[in-house]
């Protein structure tokens, strides 16, 4: 939202306060206040009839530093709220002095200056240097020309700084330029709307801002003033936080310590997910069919999905298999299992009149209401359905009860579709604000879900496949973009929401192989399929035509089958990086800009991403197979076909539907599993350690976890001069080395060691 019109002038109607004259400063042990009154202070007489703002500094941990902008304070605080984790230990708050006019606040390494003398100044200073800062014209408390209260901040943008970020975004991977609304909606993923908006931007400097407001935050990053990030929300307090890095990857790490960090996700799930599709038209022997079908094909496949016609027309949600299609689903169920199969079915919060559960829903006062005490209906969607009201804990019960009788029928995931489409001339149960719900309400969604599941499954076994979040819904993996065209155009926007997400502290992404609306030509699903394969977790999913590969052409097949090859070979280097996103939010999936953020030709680069650590990924977004790829420095290796190429440079290629720029890291060691036939066999058996352009001196430590989580193999790798000496501590079975392009020799179980001749 603007409030100016160019530099100088307020827009028609709108009136701007801002902090002039720092009047007072109180300090406490962990707490500084800053009281600037909006005129300058010449006399007493001028503190009459003169607002005042109060900007007030705190840590919820360390380097990390909490400012509340506050103009009136009596207002009622609703609710919800994000919740953010608070343990900070080193905060350290210097009053200021006759001859040092600054107050400092510190925490950690991250210190606030603030001046109280002079125009209104505050510098977010960290590694000794400025990240950025709050000036003169920055703060804002603003009435418009509704007379709706607002207030803003601006903090500073340097030179050639990119701010990245605010959820699942599918326009311009750099946000600089745009004007955001982090509000949730159901808007596809060729618009400026987000199932997933995250008030958390991210600074290449090193730091990141997150906007602590559940409801509508409005960003202007270099648009109202081109030179600040602005941020602004409806009402008399702005809460925000400035995250110190040094780099982007310890930025996040911070963020999801804050917000909360992603869960472990079992290892069946980064296997093949193949789906009924939305409306077409299957059954029993339908699903069988394209069971039995993949395996005849040798396509490895772990998770099979029912949308939502599993449950009868008009009747979503009642948790109900369809009789008429699935007579017996347990038996079907069964059958899938033994084919060692996992089952998840679509659901969602939006439960139909016709539905088993809305009579009750409405009498025992578990679906949302208006303010006259009737049940908010509508029939966009489904026929006059309702919507489970989770800020009541009985109806959380009520719905997730529902759930574990799934559970009981076989079903391990749940796909928690929607969540955006969310009211706001409603009364919530337990009193919240109906605007600071409406991005929230995902949240309450999939935690009821995901901790029924835990519950039931154990932790480590559970799993969502959902479209929409806020801040915090990282906890709740895994998360896939949406409904997106089936298009190159839309192939490549699809990542470019992944990319923006990631930015944004979740650990986990899929999309819909092939793209979700239309059916795809077969040159378009071949190339999503080695994008899709090469993602955190893979699905084929469409709208109204089947996703099977025999369905395009024999050559879909062979693809599909190497990529999923190639993707369950990768499982002990994959489970590795999702091990990394659990303990510390540094996702699978990483824009270029996480792992080399000092490199100019990476930072902006939005069609290509790293998988873990050292894999580089560059989908072909054509028929033709001609690509861009952004090489950093160092030789890299092609995992494919063993051929390098040397950056830092852009390089043009051309590749066949077999083919994909996917490029080893120089100097990296990547764990290569023994098995691809599917995703959850003993890594550690059998693994060989893929070496590619080993530095003299270098000392690389490899593990490899257990699929269930547990201790992990631990294998290092040292190069000395001509020699490179591989070490193993608890390797199961046996393991091997091999020098890309080089040697390469073998252990037996239990040897401990190797050592080859470069």
């Amino acid at each position: 939202m603007k409030f100016t019109d160019g530099y100088w002038l307020h827009l028609p109607g709108v009136d701007i306060l801002r902090p002039r004259d720092v009047t007072d400063v109180d300090v406490s042990e962990d707490r500084l206040a800053v009281f600037a009154a909006t005129t300058v202070q010449h006399t007493r007489g001028d503190s009459l009839n003169r607002p005042v703002v109060t900007v007030t500094f705190t840590s919820p941990m360390d380097d990390v530093i909490g400012v509340r902008i506050e103009h009136h304070a009596g207002g009622v605080d609703r609710g919800p709220h994000f919740e953010l984790e608070r343990n900070a230990a080193d905060v350290k708050v210097v009053p200021p002095t006759d001859d040092e006019p600054v107050a400092l606040f510190r925490s950690g390494g991250l210190t606030a200056r603030v001046a109280t003398q002079g125009a209104w100044s505050v510098d977010f200073e960290s590694g000794g240097r400025v990240l950025t800062s709050s000036t003169e014209r920055s703060i804002g408390v603003v009435r418009d020309a509704q007379g709706r209260p607002f207030v803003h901040e601006q903090l500073s943008l340097g030179v050639r700084e990119h701010l990245f970020g605010l959820g699942e975004r599918f326009g311009a991977f750099v946000k600089n330029g745009q004007s955001i609304d982090t509000w949730n909606a159901d808007g596809g993923t060729t618009s400026d709307q987000a199932y997933k908006n995250v008030p958390f931007y991210l600074s290449d400097r090193g730091y990141g801002v997150f906007v602590d407001h559940p409801e509508r935050v409005s960003f202007e990053l270099g648009t109202e003033v081109v030179s600040r990030a602005q941020f602004s929300v409806q009402g008399e307090a702005l809460q925000y936080y400035v995250i110190a890095g040094p780099t982007p990857k310890d930025v996040l790490r911070r963020f999801t310590a804050l917000t909360g960090r992603p869960a472990r996700v079992p290892a069946w799930s980064y296997g093949l997910w193949l789906s009924t599709s939305f409306t077409t038209s299957y059954d029993e022997d339908t699903v069988l069919s394209f069971v039995d079908g993949m395996a005849d094909r040798g396509l490895p496949l772990s998770v099979f999905h029912f949308d939502c016609f599993w449950m009868r027309a008009f009747h979503w949600t009642d948790l109900v298999w369809d009789p008429a299609t699935f007579p017996d689903p347990e038996g079907l169920l069964a059958k899938l299992h033994e084919r060692d199969l996992k089952v998840c079915v679509w659901i969602n919060p939006y439960i139909a009149q016709r539905s088993r559960l809305f009579a009750e829903g409405r009498d025992r006062g578990f679906l949302v209401r208006r303010a006259d005490g009737s049940v908010w209906q509508t029939d966009d969607w489904q026929a006059g359905m309702g919507l489970v009201d989770f800020t009541n804990p009985d109806a959380t019960r009520w719905f997730t009860g529902h759930l574990r009788e799934l559970v009981g029928q076989g079903v391990d995931a749940f796909k928690t579709d929607f969540g955006e489409r969310i009211p706001t001339d409603v009364v919530w149960h337990d009193g919240s604000d109906p605007q600071r719900m409406h991005n929230y309400y995902t949240h309450l969604y999939n935690k009821a879900v995901f901790d029924l599941l835990v519950e039931e499954r154990g932790e480590g076994e559970a799993v969502l496949f959902a479209r929409s979040a806020t801040a915090g819904g990282q906890q709740f993996p895994v998360h896939w973009g949406g409904d997106c065209e089936s298009t190159f155009v839309s192939m490549a926007e699809s990542l470019r929401g992944g990319l923006s997400l990631a930015a944004s502290g979740f650990g986990y992404w899929s999309h819909d192989i092939g793209g979700f609306e239309g059916t795809p030509d077969p040159a378009v699903f071949k190339r999503w399929l080695a994008f899709g394969l090469l993602s955190s977790h893979s699905r084929l999913h469409g709208s109204s035509s089947y996703r099977v590969p025999w369905a395009f052409d024999e050559e879909a097949v062979d693809v599909t089958r190497r990529f999923t090859h190639l993707k369950l070979s990768l499982m002990p280097y994959l489970a590795r990086a999702g091990a990394e996103a659990h303990e510390s939010g540094v996702p699978v999936m990483r824009p270029m800009v996480l792992e080399f953020p000092t490199d100019p030709g990476a930072q902006t680069v939005d069609t290509q991403y790293m998988l873990g650590p050292d894999v580089l990924v560059a989908p072909v977004f054509s028929a033709a197979g001609d690509v861009d790829v952004y090489v950093p420095e160092g030789t890299w290796t092609s995992l494919l076909d063993g051929s390098r190429v040397t950056g830092p440079r852009w390089v043009h290629q051309v590749h066949g539907f077999d083919s994909v720029p996917v490029y080893q890291r120089p100097g990296s060691v990547l764990a290569v599993g023994a098995r691809t036939d599917r995703p959850d066999y003993d890594w550690a058996d059998g693994v060989t350690l893929r070496v590619a352009e080993p530095v003299d001196g270098a000392r690389v430590v490899v593990a490899v976890p257990t699929p269930d989580g547990g201790a992990a193999a631990e294998f290092v790798v040292t190069r000395d001069g001509r020699r490179l000496v591989a070490r193993a501590r608890g390797a199961r079975g046996g393991w091997g080395v091999e020098v890309v392009g080089g040697p390469s020799a073998r252990a037996e179980a239990g040897e401990a060691e190797l050592t080859l001749d470069l």
